[in-house]
């Protein structure tokens, strides 16, 4: 069974993130923000390092619930970053902090924060093809964009490189290798009725 190469030789928590979640559309406003917390924290950083802290991340971060986060306050930020199982960051800890707040203003625009994100893609996964990892970018015109528009509405540590990684995670780019056995059985899941049901509905809000 191949794989793309960078899950390789590096435990199996990186494999099972590669095989269940690397990829997979997902329409779930707190998946969402989950992974938007997840890699703001990884600039400058590995994401296996991010991945390792993923549960402590939940337990400090209020199970990734964007209306607690958008609440806390100077005591909460404070028991962040004395928080021995996160990145202790002050200035990503506070940009974790407003980039809840400016979630819930576009989850209250759009309806969900998952219908703004798609719209972007025209509600339809982008679909490479690379044969190599070498030719996987690291921003595109589409993750410049985002990033620019996130960051008019208050988002921080959102840049295009961060944001591509956000939008291969949550399925609107399929950036799977052609080799890997991801990339087919996500090309057989766009083709279901549930999926295309799924994407329909987001369309119409």
């Amino acid at each position: 069974m191949k794989r793309c190469p960078w899950c390789e030789n590096s435990g199996q928590d990186y494999i099972d993130y590669h095989d269940n979640e690397w990829g997979v559309p997902s329409f779930d406003d707190q998946k969402q923000f989950e992974f938007l917390v997840l890699e703001s924290a990884q600039a400058g950083l590995s994401w296996l390092t991010i991945l390792r802290k993923r549960e402590a991340y939940s337990r400090a971060y209020a199970a990734f619930d964007p209306g607690q986060v958008a609440r806390f306050g100077e005591e909460e930020l404070n028991s962040l970053l004395e928080n021995p199982g996160i990145v202790r960051n002050r200035k990503k800890i506070q940009a974790s902090l407003s980039n809840a707040r400016a979630f819930l203003s576009i989850q209250k625009e759009w309806g969900s924060f998952s219908r703004y994100l798609w719209h972007f893609n025209d509600f339809q996964p982008l679909i490479n093809r690379w044969p190599h990892a070498g030719e996987v970018p690291a921003k595109t015109p589409l993750s410049e964009e985002i990033s620019r528009d996130m960051k008019k509405r208050g988002f921080g540590f959102m840049g295009p490189v961060i944001i591509y990684s956000h939008i291969q995670a949550v399925g609107l780019v399929n950036d799977h290798l052609i080799s890997c056995f991801r990339f087919q059985e996500l090309l057989r899941l766009y083709k279901t009725d549930e999926f295309r049901h799924r994407l329909k509905t987001l369309k119409q809000g």
